[in-house]
């Protein structure tokens, strides 16, 4: 290429339109609209989805409420991809002759199998039995999965690939009194299906019950998985900004000083003296005060209804809902 062919193509370059692609009005008003839609809710319980999770203080943090996650509208609208797979999963296992509960008959809701009073609980996508490989009941779990995960279970297997998915199965097919699973995969990119009959290991499936109870009745977080914020699993948590840059949790019952939870499932205020449901919980009382082992400061001082900290050399109190500069003695 000449001098002169050169500084021709940088022109034709520099008179091009590179402006980056902007998503249109439309497809952001979709988005958004998933948002307010799908508006995030707490979940009441330590979820069997998450227990193979390898940080206990990441699931601690949820449990607690500590921090809510803001999802995008796409990732949303991902959410509903996987529940509508769900339909058609079964739809494919009842075509082939497996029969297939989606619902508990006795209550008429999806399967759920809970522990420690109900503060720990899964929901399981169904039970189904008469399949190829073995005619006994099979509790059943669908995931939707991209070409590199869909590879790397397609090489691996479940349990190695998807450990937190393996423990999920383990502790529903305990609950349930099952002794073999079904997993299936979908490649989202190209339709394809995996599949995988699990067998249930019981002592792997109680220490994880175990985990569960660490977790739920712990007043304190339990250590943290890395104390570097750059580690790919602290990278990306949902309660990064807790655990790693000193940011406040919310306000609600779960995050204060005052409330307990029982092993019969239920939760009690020691300061207001009764019993919270989970609608009172979200919204907590005047009185609330920082559960001290989920702040991000050492406290130095406490009386009855709040609790002091020094930041940065200055000594702040957290009292009703608030955090002030403390009032001089």
């Amino acid at each position: 290429m000449t001098q002169t062919d050169l500084m021709q193509l940088i022109r034709r370059v520099e008179t091009m339109n590179l402006e980056p692609h902007t998503t249109p009005a439309t497809i952001r008003a979709i988005f958004e609209h998933y948002r307010t839609a799908r508006p995030f809710q707490h979940r009441p319980h330590l979820g069997g989805s998450q227990i193979g999770t390898a940080c206990e203080r990441a699931l601690w943090y949820q449990f607690r409420w500590m921090a809510r996650p803001d999802f995008p509208g796409r990732v949303l609208r991902l959410f509903e991809t996987g529940d509508r797979e769900e339909v058609r999963l079964i739809d494919n296992l009842r075509a082939v002759g497996v029969q297939v509960w989606a619902l508990n008959p006795d209550t008429g809701a999806q399967f759920r199998a809970e522990e420690h009073g109900g503060h720990f609980a899964l929901s399981v996508d169904g039970v189904g039995n008469g399949f190829e490989e073995g005619s006994q009941s099979h509790l059943l779990e669908f995931k939707t999965m991209n070409q590199k995960a869909f590879d790397h279970i397609s090489k691996h297997g479940l349990e190695k690939s998807k450990p937190v998915y393996w423990a999920q199965v383990q502790v529903g097919m305990h609950l349930m009194g099952l002794e073999r699973a079904y997993f299936l995969a979908v490649n989202k990119n190209t339709d394809d299906i995996y599949g995988e009959r699990v067998k249930l290991r019981v002592v792997e499936a109680q220490a994880l019950l175990e985990k569960a109870g660490r977790i739920i009745f712990a007043e304190a977080p339990p250590a943290r998985l890395s104390d570097e914020p750059a580690w790919y699993e602290c990278k990306w948590c949902d309660h990064r900004a807790i655990c790693h840059e000193q940011a406040l949790p919310e306000i609600n019952c779960r995050t204060c000083a005052h409330v307990t939870a029982n092993i019969d499932g239920s939760w009690t205020c020691a300061r207001q003296q009764e019993a919270r449901d989970i609608e009172a919980q979200r919204t907590g009382c005047e009185a609330h005060i920082f559960n001290p082992h989920a702040m991000p400061f050492e406290p130095h001082d406490a009386g009855t209804d709040w609790i002091d900290y020094v930041i940065d050399g200055e000594t702040w109190r957290n009292k009703g809902r608030e955090i002030a500069p403390a009032p001089s003695d």
